[in-house]
């Protein structure tokens, strides 16, 4: 009972505290201190469909097909399959093993995976003059449709969840509504430049850039951002409750360090020495202006 009143009582504390500064404009969250945060979850968004996820679900029977695979359609849904399974041992990693290490990790996975997927694809397949694919490698093929699942495992069980879960606890809440609306527009923004591009990017003919399995270079090249996106960029918000989360930003400048951060006040202790700061200040001013009389 007393751990639920203290925590209670923190959470009104910031509540108070976040109160009193008023309601945020979209202007507030482009400048210090959010800024740094929202470029944090617009990156994140950003990266998430970066990844080429959407290449697989968008386009994967087709791509499935000119692999030499007998039916795209099915493996498509083996990799649908994949993507729902695999969420549930992430959800079960999170609180496990932080934030910032799964994406780390994740990254690192898909970014490996996605390299074995175009060499493999671009050196067991070729193309006619009239862009028909010819499969060149059959066992090339297939081990990099293999490759592709084990990319959806990296993805769903890190990158897909949890960029939600992070851009969902990095904002205060003065400026959380809109903040979260900014990467969330970020996120179908990209998911939207992703399904119209493709296209252009894979498919044979004029006005086109004919890149096959080559595209998986392009989707390479993102996971190695998203690397460096976390290394530079992501804090360890794993054990810490909103308000913490503040404190934790106010406190560390480089995420590297986050996650030995622990707390050294709640906000109902910050709250009182705040208030108490000003009740003696005030007093202070009061008696100087008393003595000039």
């Amino acid at each position: 009972m007393r751990a639920l009143r203290s925590e209670l009582a923190e959470v009104q504390a910031n509540h108070d505290f976040e109160t009193s500064l008023g309601t945020g404009t979209y202007l507030d969250c482009f400048k210090p201190p959010i800024l740094k945060r929202q470029l944090t979850g617009m990156g994140l968004q950003a990266l998430q469909q970066l990844t080429g996820i959407n290449f697989i679900f968008y386009y994967g029977t087709k791509y499935f097909e000119n692999s030499g695979v007998s039916s795209g359609f099915i493996v498509t849904m083996i990799t649908s399959s994949i993507n729902v399974a695999s969420t549930l041992p992430g959800m079960y990693a999170y609180d496990k093993f932080g934030r910032r290490p799964l994406l780390l990790w994740g990254a690192i996975g898909m970014c490996v995976s996605q390299l074995i997927v175009a060499v493999l694809g671009t050196v067991s397949t070729g193309q006619t003059d009239t862009g028909e694919i010819i499969v060149k490698n059959l066992s090339g093929q297939k081990a990099a449709v293999a490759f592709v699942c084990i990319y959806i495992f990296f993805f769903a069980s890190t990158w897909g969840p949890l960029a939600w879960v992070v851009t969902g606890e990095i904002f205060p809440l003065k400026t959380r509504a809109k903040s979260l609306s900014i990467t969330t527009a970020t996120n179908w923004l990209l998911n939207w430049a992703i399904a119209y591009s493709t296209p252009y990017l894979v498919n044979y003919g004029d006005g086109y850039a004919n890149l096959q399995s080559k595209i998986f270079f392009v989707w390479f090249g993102c996971c190695f951002l998203c690397i460096a996106f976390v290394w530079f960029m992501i804090y360890e918000t794993k054990g810490l409750s909103l308000e913490q989360v503040d404190q934790l930003y106010e406190e560390v400048s480089n995420p590297r360090e986050s996650s030995k951060w622990r707390p050294t006040t709640s906000w109902e202790a910050r709250e009182a020495r705040g208030g108490h700061e000003k009740a003696v200040n005030e007093e202070v001013h009061a008696n100087g202006v008393e003595g000039e009389k």
